[in-house]
């Protein structure tokens, strides 16, 4: 069985929907990044696992509030079409107060269909 080929691509050649995402995310504009996931969305983020739109507008409402902290964009892949991998390096007053993550993005159309991340 072959793996699956990640190719490391420039930041800025992430689909837009994506972008958006992280933008958002950035700026804590739940609104806006709750917009990018499809209705029946899987978000995996510390273990815990947020099902469809309501649960993840919680999770984000959640995240915004609970640290403070800065995210730099630093790394992104291509596995194929749908999946892709953008690496954030946060800093800030949550535990440990460094921290680079992986978000690795499965696409359904022009909208996120599951986000996991870790680590």
């Amino acid at each position: 069985m072959q793996h699956d080929q990640h190719r490391a691509i420039a930041p800025d050649t992430l689909p837009e929907v994506i972008t958006r995402y992280l933008t958002a995310h950035r700026a804590h504009d739940t609104a806006v990044a709750v917009a990018t996931f499809t209705q029946d969305a899987t978000v995996i983020d510390d273990g815990n696992t947020y099902q469809g739109t309501a649960a993840i507008e919680r999770w984000l409402n959640r995240s915004a509030t609970e640290f403070t902290y800065t995210i730099d964009l630093t790394g992104a892949e291509r596995t194929d079409a749908s999946h892709y991998t953008a690496t954030q390096h946060l800093e800030g007053d949550f535990p440990g107060g460094t921290v680079n993550l992986r978000y690795r993005f499965t696409l359904r159309g022009d909208l996120v269909e599951r986000l996991v991340i870790e680590p």
